[in-house]
């Protein structure tokens, strides 16, 4: 009973070619379509102060990186961003002072776009 190599090989196995595959875009990776990234404008007195220095916060997708966030603000509000930041927003439990039943605050994901001085996007 032989355990290595008791087989021989009779033909020469010639290397197969592998296409390496296509690198996809990374606007479109994920959620499927570009629009889909920026779910809205975040409006909180806080966000409302970073606009006063080019600092504009829009809720994203949970899947959202920062490539596709990029592209999103540059097809919708044709300005480039300098930088852009993420972060996570952690879910949080409720309780309802009426019944004192409990519930999820879900939680989600808001990105930070800084744009290049001068350049402003205007948020209805």
């Amino acid at each position: 009973m032989a355990l290595f190599g008791s087989k021989k090989k009779t033909e020469e196995q010639k290397p197969v070619a592998v296409k390496a595959p296509a690198r996809a875009n990374p606007a479109q990776i994920g959620s499927g379509h570009i629009a889909h990234v920026l779910k809205r404008p975040r409006i909180t007195e806080k966000a409302s102060m970073h606009q006063s220095i080019g600092v504009y916060t829009f809720d994203v997708m949970q899947d959202a990186t920062k490539s596709q966030i990029i592209a999103e603000v540059k097809s919708m509000y044709k300005v480039t961003p300098r930088k852009v930041r993420i972060v996570q927003i952690p879910s949080k439990q409720t309780r309802s002072t009426r019944t004192g039943k409990r519930g999820m605050r879900i939680g989600g994901k808001k990105a930070y776009v800084y744009l290049k001085s001068g350049e402003t996007i205007t948020i209805a």
